[in-house]
């Protein structure tokens, strides 16, 4: 997919939605990127995180208002003037780049914890961009890493109900036509995954350890009562846990490099 140069009208809806986004909404979503990650790899200002698809950059944003040291992708020039506007009423200055991570240099062992939330369903050659972050970590280094689930009965993506269990060919048509055209030039989710096709492709690209939503969650932090017996039956069972798996509403895992004395 290409930088656009105007604004696509995915992207205007999705600015819209954000009008009066203030830092404060998104702070229970920050906590929990950090929760995940912290069992695994220590949070100080040392730390250095990047973004992919920071879309309106507020985890940047809260990244830098707590010091902590976040550089951002992004492939819509709209969006981080937007995160740059929201940035500009707290004081602060979002580190946030436009770009591809197709086409991005994002480096070699530069970075201590990647975010990709949310995005890799927008990136046309996922599997090449995905190696790129692998690359990108440093040794012991962890990606959290959120997209799309192709079997969910609903997605986040589009309201059509079994949305993702649509062909390619027929979802791409069906966006065109209820959304137009440019769709097709930011907006469409190239990809619908599912957890074994993940999991396969993060045990090929190298990662040490590679832990699903299930293995990730904790059923006491989990809000609502029916939520926290799947949690449990789940982690107690293989067959549980895999019914949970191929309806969830998202695919979610954390991936862990090996540290350099294991390689």
């Amino acid at each position: 997919m290409q930088l656009c140069p105007h604004v696509p009208s995915d992207v205007k809806r999705y600015l819209a939605s954000f009008a009066d986004l203030r830092l404060e909404d998104k702070e229970a979503h920050f906590r929990s990127y950090l929760r995940a990650v912290q069992p695994y790899k220590r949070i100080d200002a040392a730390t250095r995180f990047l973004e992919i698809g920071t879309g309106i950059g507020w985890f940047p944003l809260l990244c830098r208002q707590k010091g902590l040291a976040c550089k951002g992708l992004e492939i819509s020039p709209h969006l981080v003037e937007f995160a740059r506007e929201l940035g500009r009423r707290y004081g602060l200055e979002p580190d946030i780049e436009v770009g591809n991570i197709e086409e991005a240099d994002i480096g070699r062992q530069q970075y201590d914890v990647i975010i990709a939330s949310s995005v890799f369903e927008h990136v046309e050659h996922w599997r090449a961009a995905l190696q790129k972050v692998y690359d990108a970590l440093r040794p012991g280094g962890v990606l959290f890493f959120e997209s799309t689930n192709k079997l969910s009965l609903t997605s986040g993506e589009f309201w059509l109900p079994l949305y993702g269990w649509c062909p390619n060919r027929l979802r791409y048509w069906l966006r065109r036509r209820l959304q137009g055209q440019d769709i097709m030039q930011l907006g469409i989710d190239f990809h619908q995954f599912t957890y074994p096709r993940l999991r396969h492709e993060f045990q090929r690209l190298g990662f040490a350890r590679i832990y699903d939503r299930v293995e990730m969650a904790d059923p006491a932090a989990v809000s609502a009562a029916w939520k926290r017996w799947v949690v449990r039956a789940a982690k107690r069972s293989r067959l549980a846990k895999a019914v949970a798996l191929t309806f969830a509403d998202v695919t979610r895992f954390l991936c862990l490099k090996a540290e350099l004395n294991n390689t």
